[in-house]
C-alpha cells in the first residue's frame, strides 16, 4: 500500500533510524543535546502521525537507555545504550512494515493535536472548572481551591481525561545532592507538568525566581524534553503575565523546552 502521506511517513522513520545509529558512536556522551533533541523529534513526529495516545508512542517512550539500579560498569552502561538504540531501530522498522502493508490511519490528520495544545486548553478553562465546583446543591461540601496541592488534586482529574500514563510527584534525579519534587510527569509524552498558586508570599517576582531554579533541574531529567509551568492566579496578582511567561521561556537550555501557562489572565 503506497501514497504520498505514507512515503513521507517512511522516509521520516528511516531519518530516525539513521540518527539512532550516529547516536550509538556518542555513548560518552548519553543524554546530550543530539539524544535529546532526536528522541522529542521521534516523539512530535508519532504523535502528529498516529495520535497522542496511540500504541507507538508508548512502545518508543518504553525504552530504557539506561539501568535502574546502580552500580554497574562504564562497559555495561555502554552496551545498555547501544542495545537500547537497537531496540528502537527493531521498533522504527515495525512501523515501516505497518505502514506498507496496512497504510497509516485513516484518520491521522484528525488526531495530530499535541501533547501542548490538549494541556493549554484543560488550563485555560481550569478556573472556569474551579468555580463551578462551587456551585452545589444544597451547598454540599465541594473542594476547595486553596493551595497548591488543591490545584494539583483537580488538575490530576482533569488530565485522566486524556492522559493513560500520569506519574504525580516524580522526584528529579540528581540535583547537587538534594532531590527535587515535582507535580506531573507524563512520561510516554516526555512532558513535565509544574503547578504554582500564587499568593501573598508567592507572586510574580516569587513565581520567576522559583521557576528558575526549577529549570535548571529538569534540564537533567533523562525522561523530559518539555517543562510546562502552570501558574494558578485565581486573585490576579501577576499584573503582566503574558510578559513574565515570555521572560521565563527565554531562558529555555538547549536540551529543555520551556512553555509557562498563567491563567486566568
Amino acid at each position: 500500500m503506497s501514497s504520498e502521506p505514507n512515503t513521507k511517513a517512511i522516509i521520516k522513520i528511516e531519518e530516525f533510524k539513521a540518527r539512532a545509529e550516529e547516536l550509538k558512536k556518542l555513548s560518552h556522551q548519553r543524554y546530550g543535546p543530539s539524544w535529546k533533541k532526536w528522541h522529542r523529534d521521534v516523539q512530535v513526529f508519532l504523535e502528529h502521525t498516529f495520535g497522542v495516545e496511540s500504541r507507538h508512542i508508548a512502545d518508543f517512550s518504553s525504552i530504557s537507555y539506561s539501568f535502574s539500579f546502580s552500580p554497574v560498569s562504564e562497559q555495561d552502561v555502554q552496551k545498555k545504550w547501544i542495545d537500547s538504540l537497537s531496540i528502537a531501530q527493531a521498533t522504527f522498522e515495525s512501523f515501516v512494515h505497518e505502514i506498507n502493508e496496512y497504510g497509516l490511519p485513516k484518520t491521522h490528520q484528525d488526531i495530530s493535536v499535541s501533547t501542548f495544545e490538549i494541556i493549554e486548553r484543560l488550563l485555560k478553562r481550569f478556573h472556569l472548572v474551579a468555580r463551578q465546583l462551587k456551585e452545589r446543591h444544597g451547598e454540599r461540601s465541594t473542594l476547595q481551591i486553596e493551595d497548591e496541592y488543591d490545584v494539583q488534586d483537580l488538575l490530576h482529574s482533569l488530565l485522566k481525561l486524556y492522559f493513560d500514563d500520569i506519574r504525580p510527584e516524580e522526584v528529579c534525579p540528581s540535583c547537587a545532592g538534594s532531590s527535587s519534587r515535582v507535580d506531573f510527569l507524563l512520561k510516554p509524552q516526555r512532558v513535565m507538568l509544574e503547578v504554582k498558586k500564587t499568593r501573598k508570599s508567592l507572586e510574580a517576582k516569587e513565581v520567576g525566581e522559583q521557576l528558575i531554579i526549577d529549570t535548571s533541574r529538569y534540564s537533567e531529567h533523562p525522561d523530559v524534553d518539555t517543562l510546562i509551568c502552570f501558574v494558578y492566579d485565581p486573585e490576579l496578582r501577576i499584573g503582566n503575565p503574558k510578559r513574565l511567561a515570555a521572560d521565563l521561556e527565554k531562558r529555555s537550555p538547549e536540551n529543555l523546552n520551556i512553555k509557562v501557562l498563567i491563567f486566568p489572565e
